[in-house]
């Protein structure tokens, strides 16, 4: 399952990667998503709303992501962290089919 992550560096983690510019927050990104079984897919560098990052990663058992969230934010490197679970157009097409059969068992309000 593939998720987006995005946030903004601490205070704290900015002067962390201010004193050593060199590091490879990437690698770090890749260890993490990795040894949660799953692959990095890309990473980008955003200063919308302060210097941050978005992360596309894909993990197989979905309850790793939010641990993966909770991590950077709890070792104090991100923050105002978002977590979004991406769709592939295969998976959005069963999703389709699915709402499509219960269409007819749902009353929405009013009716």
């Amino acid at each position: 399952m593939h998720f987006c992550l995005t946030g903004q560096y601490t205070p704290r983690a900015l002067n962390a990667i201010l004193e050593n510019p060199a590091t490879n927050r990437q690698e770090a990104a890749r260890k993490l998503v990795e040894a949660a079984g799953g692959k990095l897919v890309s990473m980008y560098s955003v200063a919308a709303d302060g210097p941050g990052v978005l992360v596309i990663f894909d993990v197989p058992d979905p309850s790793t992501a939010p641990a993966i969230s909770g991590l950077t934010v709890t070792a104090g490197t991100l923050q105002n962290v978002k977590l979004v679970r991406l769709f592939t157009q295969d998976e959005i097409k069963q999703v389709r089919q699915n709402a499509a059969k219960l269409r007819s068992s749902y009353s929405p309000p009013g009716s």
